[in-house]
């Protein structure tokens, strides 16, 4: 079973992915999939694919209507991304720091 920030990184790793994710965050309301399906040069199943992979992250709820199915971003996963991302920027800021001081001979 894939942990959550797997899943995420699964996510928005494939450009597609991040255009669908974009369209829906930027929307001023919940679109259709077949309104996604429009601005995307690919099959509605596909898109409905891609749809899928976000939603199991967390990044999109699909509500139904009758028998449409309106998909609404959700950007607050993604905290966990940027999270996992600082630890690792705190990381680098601090190794070049050593760096920087063991250059300029104030460390050993």
């Amino acid at each position: 079973m894939q942990d959550n920030i797997t899943k995420l990184f699964k996510a928005i790793a494939d450009p597609t992915r991040r255009d669908i994710f974009h369209a829906l965050v930027i929307a001023t309301s919940a679109l259709s999939i077949t309104q996604i399906s429009n601005q995307f040069e690919m099959t509605r199943q596909g898109v409905t694919k891609h749809i899928k992979v976000l939603k199991d992250a967390g990044l999109v709820a699909i509500k139904e209507d009758g028998r449409n199915r309106f998909c609404i971003a959700d950007p607050k996963p993604l905290k966990e991304v940027n999270k996992w991302m600082q630890f690792y920027a705190q990381f680098w800021d601090d190794s070049l720091g050593n760096l920087e001081g063991f250059l300029d001979g104030k460390t050993v």
